[in-house]
């Protein structure tokens, strides 16, 4: 039974080039807004405070930012249609999985509390890495560096 339930939520997904999320993560989600009859697309910017939904097809992320000093939270289900794309920004190590004592924080308290950690690159959407940052072979560079 719950193998059958864990195979319709796969099924269910949107399909989104996301990397593995986890709290403390700087993300820009494009989301699809209407106003009228015109559709444009907005930014937001911020940490992700929570993920709920685990392995079911209605998996949320709770974005938090600091918008002229007031603190703005979104929670957005990750297979909404709205959501365009997801574009991974940065890592802060955080040694919990739910960072609910940032709403109580200041943004210099926090700036110490949450480093930023080195990313491996199976972790960011290609979409996000320059080309001109990118090796294609390293040991060809050494060679030539040597020389």
């Amino acid at each position: 039974m719950h193998q059958k339930l864990i195979a319709f939520n796969l099924k269910q997904r949107k399909p989104l080039s996301t990397p593995e999320l986890q709290a403390g993560d700087v993300l820009k989600i494009f989301r699809k807004i209407k106003e009228g009859g015109k559709e444009r697309t907005q930014v937001f910017q911020g940490t992700v405070i929570a993920i709920k939904g685990g392995q079911s097809s209605s998996k949320t992320i709770t974005v938090r930012k600091i918008s002229s000093g007031v603190g703005v939270e979104l929670i957005f289900p990750l297979s909404s249609p709205q959501i365009e794309k997801i574009e991974f920004v940065k890592r802060t190590r955080a040694r919990r999985a739910k960072l609910y004592y940032v709403r109580d924080k200041s943004v210099k308290v926090l700036s110490k509390k949450l480093k930023e950690v080195a990313v491996k690159s199976g972790l960011v959407p290609e979409e996000t890495i320059s080309e001109e940052n990118v090796v294609e072979n390293p040991e060809k560079e050494e060679k030539e560096t040597k020389e």
